[in-house]
């Protein structure tokens, strides 16, 4: 059996003001294999992006609180380390492209220096030329002529800055590599382009990812699991192939549903109905369930659990085998 290098265990996120707790993550759990690659798809507000910041020790504090749960990477559990302990983790073996090129990239510092930085971090010894040979080949790796290297972000296009942060998220070769969204700000063609890239990346380096997205084309394209999250939660997982052909959740349905059809031109576009549950004031019983066309009395009292309708196909339903 392959190693689960990754487990995230049962992950409660809270932020609490004065006004009000916001329960972002409430009871996540997933886990990878070393070369593997998750989705993790879900609306703006899922808690997607909070589950990211977890794992890498990120949470801002205040206020935001991790209340339970168990981060396990390559057999040791992320929320026991210190702050000294996770900054030689974070970037060397973790490392993530955040969701903005345009913002996650120093404008007054050169491409070039920026992956130098990274590297200083977490490989000391090399002698300044090495560390800029370094940085000139992290960008060859990813298409930018190593000639580039030496310019400043703003003078590169959107998809070229997406390529300069997935260098220096490469830079290390971490293990395991999270990508938040990588291609949201960025046009079809390149967004066809930086998915291959790192799909290219991912074999030659065997590094396993964790893919957050809401576009399920992307999941498809580069998933080989994938995890349905609503409102901190999963509510349905397993293989791609699982989860597309024989999708049991009705969120999951309702996202496929709402995907535009080209064969049903000029017919109005199904949507899920009602709003993404508010965190600070979840609904009782299933999160769904005010949302839900099959919802039930009990859906409306109790909170399901994530169970098991064939092998490694979890959903977290009373009623989806009566669907």
């Amino acid at each position: 059996m392959a190693e689960k290098f990754l487990e995230v265990k049962n992950l409660r996120i809270e932020y609490r003001t004065e006004a009000e707790t916001v329960y972002a993550v409430n009871g996540m759990g997933f886990d990878l294999e070393k070369g593997q690659t998750i989705g993790l798809v879900g609306e703006t507000g899922a808690g997607k992006s909070t589950t990211a910041l977890g794992i890498l020790g990120l949470v801002p504090d205040p206020p935001g609180v991790v209340v339970d749960g168990e981060i396990f990477f390559e057999g040791e559990d992320l929320l026991k380390k210190s702050e000294k302990e996770l900054r030689e983790i974070r970037g060397g073996k973790i490392s993530m492209i955040f969701q903005d090129p345009m913002t996650a990239l120093n404008p007054v510092m050169t491409v070039g220096a920026q992956i130098m930085e990274v590297v200083q971090l977490h490989e000391k010894g090399l002698s300044k030329q090495e560390y800029r040979k370094k940085a000139e080949e992290m960008l060859e790796l990813v298409g930018i002529p190593a000639g580039r290297a030496w310019e400043y972000p703003h003078q590169f296009s959107g998809g070229m800055k997406q390529r300069v942060v997935i260098a220096i998220a490469l830079a290390n070769n971490p293990a395991l590599l999270i990508a938040d969204e990588p291609t949201t700000a960025l046009d079809v063609t390149i967004q066809a382009q930086i998915l291959e890239l790192i799909n290219n990346l991912k074999e030659k380096l065997n590094t396993s990812v964790i893919m957050i997205t809401h576009d399920l084309g992307v999941v498809a394209e580069v998933c080989d699991k994938v995890s349905i999250v609503y409102a901190g939660q999963v509510v349905e997982s397993g293989t791609v192939v699982d989860v597309y052909d024989h999708m049991m959740h009705p969120y999951t349905q309702g996202l496929f549903d709402s995907i535009p059809d080209i064969s049903t031109d000029g017919k109005e576009l199904k949507a899920i109905a009602g709003q993404i549950a508010d965190p600070a004031n979840l609904p009782v019983g299933c999160n769904f369930s005010p949302r839900c066309p099959h919802a039930t009395e009990e859906c409306m009292k109790s909170e399901p659990q994530l169970r098991e309708v064939a092998p490694g196909h979890m959903v977290r339903c009373f009623n989806c085998t009566k669907l």
